[in-house]
């Protein structure tokens, strides 16, 4: 399949997954916009981004290690830490977006407000200059880390509740010494958060609640970082993989209720872990005192479900996720009710052909060479060089893909998109990939519905 015209291809988005669809665009010649609402690169990784979008408090860490986490065709350099800081993270961004020459197609300060599908095919983008401006190819790569979802639990807070979104430092945007807290959730940021207010030195009391309960793992294994030694094999049938890895577990670091946490509702690996070094620590020298759900809020009185109660509590931060949103798009149009949307590939929206999707997934163990797989899509299609199949096969392997990916999982919005890299991966690299190209080909010449003229 060849097309007469190379697209005109808007980008929504310069975090990671559209600094990586640019690159690979822009490697296949394909003349493409990137619109960014925010004055600088880097999404999730741009700390204090002015567009509200960072999801990064100071002293974070990231939890892959480099060497799962570097891009194929730009390794993260040798001197980083194994478990680089946040400004190192956005540092390798700001190279790589050198290196590839991105900023040269990326529109700062002028994120889309409104994103319409033309009645012929193509997109009338309503920038946040106030133009509208045409395109024929629209690749969505706004994130998902930025829109915090807030548990609802009866009755009312007389204290501060918050996100962990908004969680800064010990110091902002609130004084948190000398306090009681109490931290929803128990995933990476909750861990960290814990773990950074529960010091002695802070004075404060500090208490973790968590309602499914969580699966700490460590951050190395064998003085090496563990993730270096996980790698899920394609050849060998995944739920003999994980039962391993459910034998294995309870030898690395032990079963949570060793710690005083709740019993997890689920077994290793059908729900994301949580990794940390410290919170075990924390949990061990009662430094943290764990409690289970919280039941009811009553002025300062926290309930939990045990019966219990934490009276004076001055703050409930609640690291409890995020919503997969796109406000450009109608929410009759386009939406991810529970935080699901059906995507093929989890990149291609069934029945509309000019639309594609980059980074809405939480995979194990890396997101970076992720987006960067998921980009190779996005500019073999733009160039002509891969097509799906029907729209009834697509929504047929949709759903054969959420069984494989997220069939074992526990059934929560946070687990909808999860997926396994490696099989991912494999998946794309020795299948779909090949099978579109021939797709492609067998189908021949198809032209865009837009001739791209006004659309730069």
């Amino acid at each position: 399949m060849r097309f007469m015209v190379k697209p005109s291809t808007a980008v929504i988005g310069a975090g990671i997954s559209g600094l990586t669809s640019s690159k690979m665009l822009t490697d296949y010649g394909i003349p493409h916009t990137v619109f960014e609402s925010s004055d600088r690169i880097g999404g999730n990784w741009a700390f204090g981004n002015p567009n509200g979008h960072s999801s990064a408090y100071r002293s974070l860490h990231i939890d892959t290690s480099k060497h799962q986490l570097s891009f194929r065709d730009f390794p993260m350099p040798m001197e980083y830490p194994d478990f680089p800081h946040h400004t190192q993270i956005k540092k390798y961004l700001d190279d790589y977006a050198e290196a590839f020459d991105l900023l040269a197609n990326i529109e700062f300060e002028n994120g889309i407000e409104h994103a319409r599908r033309l009645p012929g095919g193509g997109w009338e983008l309503t920038t946040q200059r106030g133009e509208k401006r045409e395109f024929d190819l629209l690749v969505v790569a706004n994130g998902h880390h930025w829109d915090p979802r807030m548990p609802d639990f009866p009755g009312t807070f007389d204290g501060v509740a918050m996100h962990a979104h908004d969680y800064i430092d010990p110091s902002t945007p609130y004084d948190f010494r000398d306090k009681r807290i109490v931290v929803v959730g128990l995933g990476n940021s909750a861990a960290d958060i814990t773990v950074e207010l529960s010091s002695r030195a802070m004075q404060n009391d500090v208490y973790l609640s968590t309602r499914s309960g969580a699966w700490i793992v460590p951050k190395y294994l064998a003085g090496q970082p563990a993730d270096k030694y996980f790698k899920t094999n394609p050849y060998i049938p995944a739920s003999w993989q994980r039962k391993l890895s459910q034998l294995a577990q309870p030898l690395m670091s032990g079963r949570p209720e060793n710690l005083g946490l709740p019993t997890p509702n689920h077994k290793f690996m059908e729900a994301h872990p949580t990794q940390s070094v410290e919170l075990p620590l924390r949990l061990g020298s009662g430094d943290v005192t764990p409690k289970p759900n919280i039941s009811r809020l009553d002025g300062r009185t926290v309930h939990f479900d045990d019966g219990t109660r934490v009276d004076d509590v001055d703050f409930l931060i609640c690291a409890t996720g995020y919503n997969i949103t796109f406000p450009f798009f109608d929410e009759d149009f386009i939406s991810a009710p529970d935080n699901r949307i059906d995507l093929y590939k989890r990149i291609l929206y069934p029945g509309i052909d000019d639309l594609m999707f980059v980074g809405f997934a939480q995979s194990t163990p890396t997101l970076f060479p992720f987006v960067e797989c998921q980009a190779r899509m996005v500019g073999a299609y733009a160039v002509g060089r891969y097509r799906p199949p029907a729209v009834d096969e697509m929504r047929r392997v949709i759903e054969e893909d959420m069984h494989k990916y997220t069939g074992h999982m526990l059934d929560r919005p946070r687990h909808t998109q999860q997926l396994d890299y490696f099989l991912y991966e494999h998946d794309m690299r020795t299948r779909e990939l090949p099978q579109g190209a021939r797709r492609a080909a067998a189908e021949g010449v198809v032209s865009w519905a837009r001739v791209n003229g006004a659309a730069s």
